[in-house]
């Protein structure tokens, strides 16, 4: 007989209950701003890497064109970014910043801070915790790419 996992044993679970919390501290925090985490993820991506293309957005944050399409939307109509055809090829959409983007990004960092204070952990817990939970990702990706083949 198998012996059944118990959901508390679960490490899908642990990391899906995280994630729960990460959503709710995250939508508190950026309230004031009336943008929802992968909007701000989005300007995270556009304030370290300046002007990318849709698709290059897409693949930084791993999101699809279904998701990313109908944010850059809200984005764009709340003034926070704008979006052009290349002028070298008319396919490419590249986004930007907007003045408004640049001149709240200190604004919104400082009032969202790092989450690494509000849940008081020390810099050294919270890089360790990362970097495992960056192993965990890599694995899970091996192992998506693997059952593909």
């Amino acid at each position: 007989m198998v012996k059944p996992i118990r959901l508390d044993e679960q490490l899908c679970f642990s990391i899906y209950k995280t994630q729960k919390q990460f959503n709710h501290f995250y939508a508190q925090a950026l309230a004031p701003y009336n943008l929802t985490y992968p909007q701000y993820i989005t300007l995270l991506s556009l304030y370290e890497h300046g002007t990318m293309s849709v698709k290059e957005v897409g693949q930084t944050l791993a999101l699809d064109s279904g998701t990313l399409t109908p944010l850059m939307k809200r984005l764009e109509k709340d003034g926070w970014i704008t979006r052009k055809r290349s002028t070298l090829d008319e396919r490419r959409v590249d986004v930007s910043l907007t003045a408004k983007a640049i001149d709240l990004r200190d604004d919104i960092y400082e009032h969202v801070g790092s989450c690494v204070s509000a849940i008081d952990m020390s810099q050294e817990e919270f890089e360790t915790v990362k970097r495992r939970v960056d192993d965990v990702d890599a694995k899970l990706a091996a192992v998506v790419t693997q059952q593909i083949r």
